[in-house]
């Protein structure tokens, strides 16, 4: 691993609660992790201490085998050969890109960071404006000004603090794409910041999410859309309810038996016995539902959000029970409409029943309830 965190601890004096507490994971020269969560989850603090900002309370930050930080050992931020970027871009208003790109390469001989910034430039896609000022490009160009000269020195790391969080969302969403691209493109190996999962799932080759100063699981996106390790990861991420199940064996296999309908040829699902009576929450997501007007099942539309292609349909069963579902938008049915659905699930992600039921209630995006509920360990075959 070419940056290694091992039981990270950051304390701040005079608080209770560590801003990061026991935090493990490792990065991969050449790839990008993201670190995502709710506001003061303490993925910023995270950042701050890789880059020497922060001091570690306890345990070990590792970059290429060397140990720059422990309680008792914090190599300097300037000794570290980290590059940053910032959500406010930090380009100097008075000086043209060119200068703010050379800003880093003062040892360099005159041709030779002359050249070093046209090759960065290059790479970030602006080549020649080297003589503009930063209020003359639009906020993605200065975006990628501000890339071009954190990559400039060449950085062992790169870091960056939600460098997006400025801009327009089609615009974030496609920089994302495009700085990925860039940062592969320079092998450079990076830690980003973000809150918005759009952005963390276009940029990021492993993903970490936060909550709490704790970090719940460290993976790439598939896995932590279809595996998440934690409740509170399985809500954070993506679009899904829970709702109450039960697992009942029958002959060889094991029936989930949910207000859906029973659920069968589950390819990953627990045993009976991993529950008390095989009662439990499955996680339903949006896209586990289908709309079937032939289906046995009907719920009522109770919400609706146009997505452009899509509708993201909240539904509420005879039952009581809430789920969602992605439906195309050409199935343009009104609030209070009843429509056929069915669950279509080949594996399912299980949780002991605690506390309020999150199928039965509603909110406008899945991590607004993430903080009410506590993370209990996700039980699978």
């Amino acid at each position: 691993m070419f940056v290694e965190v091992s039981q990270l601890r950051v304390q701040y004096a005079g608080r209770p609660q560590p801003a990061v507490a026991d935090v493990s994971f490792g990065l991969t020269a050449g790839d990008i992790g993201v670190l995502i969560g709710p506001s003061g989850c303490g993925k910023t603090t995270l950042l701050r201490a890789v880059a020497g900002l922060e001091r570690a309370s306890a345990g070990e930050i590792r970059m290429s085998g060397q140990l720059v930080a422990s309680a008792s050992v914090h190599v300097p931020a300037e000794d570290r050969r980290i590059g940053m970027v910032f959500q406010d871009y930090a380009l100097f208003p008075h000086l043209d890109v060119g200068r703010n790109v050379a800003f880093g390469l003062h040892q360099l001989p005159k041709a030779q960071r002359a050249g070093r910034v046209a090759e960065v430039l290059d790479l970030v896609g602006l080549p020649g404006t080297e003589r503009r000022f930063p209020h003359e490009l639009s906020g993605g160009q200065q975006q990628r000004v501000a890339l071009a000269r954190a990559l400039a020195p060449r950085p062992q790391l790169l870091l960056l603090d939600e460098p997006f969080s400025n801009l327009d969302v089609d615009l974030r969403e496609r920089l994302a794409h495009e700085i990925r691209g860039i940062l592969k493109a320079a092998h450079a190996t990076a830690l980003f910041v973000t809150h918005d999962q759009l952005e963390a799932f276009a940029i990021g080759d492993a993903i970490g999410v936060m909550h709490e100063g704790r970090l719940h699981q460290w993976d790439d996106a598939y896995t932590l859309y279809h595996r998440p390790a934690t409740r509170f990861v399985a809500d954070f991420i993506g679009h899904g309810v829970f709702t109450r199940a039960t697992l009942r064996q029958v002959d060889d296999q094991v029936v989930v038996q949910t207000p859906l309908g029973d659920l069968t040829d589950i390819a990953e699902c627990p045993l009976p016995s991993a529950f008390v009576a095989g009662e439990c929450e499955v996680l339903l997501r949006a896209d586990d539902i289908v709309h079937d007007d032939d289906a046995p099942v009907k719920a009522q539309i109770v919400r609706k959000a146009f997505r452009g292609s899509e509708f993201l349909y909240t539904l509420r069963l005879k039952t009581g029970e809430t789920v969602l579902a992605h439906v195309p938008s050409h199935h343009d049915h009104k609030i209070g409409e009843w429509i056929g659905i069915r669950a279509e699930v080949d594996h399912v992600v299980t949780f002991d029943r605690s506390g309020p039921l999150a199928a039965s209630r509603l909110r406008e995006t899945p991590s607004e309830l993430a903080a009410e509920r506590p993370a209990p360990k996700l039980l699978q075959a």
